[in-house]
């Protein structure tokens, strides 16, 4: 085991990110820092290095305790990175949580109930004047 890894490698392999491509296109829109300077995917990182990954909300921060490129088990996650975030980006996550479901917007997301109906009996009352009377036409 070499004593530096790839970024892109990395954050996959400590299950930061779901695929590698993720992990680098989140790198390319500069969303992964270190020391408060973005990234490239090549970048080799080291024992010690405190990477910043923006999940926004919340900015997450992980200090690398072990260099690896090979994905590994849920488990052994402790052993590859320690989670240092700021406990106010927690709270910052938790009350986007609250507030997204009171500030939703109308007509973003998903319909609501009342909506739904409005919505079908919108639909069914448009079906009622149909165009079938082909005597009207001649």
């Amino acid at each position: 085991m070499s004593d530096t890894a790839r970024i892109d490698k990395w954050l996959w392999a400590a299950r930061i990110f779901k695929t590698r491509s993720i992990a680098v296109e989140a790198i390319k829109n500069g969303r992964v820092s270190i020391g408060g300077m973005n990234v490239k995917p090549s970048r080799p990182i080291k024992v010690g290095e405190t990477i910043d990954v923006r999940k926004p909300p919340v900015t997450y921060s992980f200090k690398v305790l072990k260099t690896i490129e090979q994905r590994v088990g849920a488990k052994l996650i402790p052993e590859i990175y320690e989670n240092v975030t700021d406990p106010k980006q927690y709270e910052l996550l938790e009350m986007s949580r609250i507030s997204g479901f009171v500030d939703r917007a109308r007509g973003t997301g998903r319909p609501t109930k009342k909506e739904r109906r409005a919505l079908d009996s919108f639909s069914d009352d448009t079906l009622m004047f149909g165009f079938d009377d082909d005597e009207d036409w001649e």
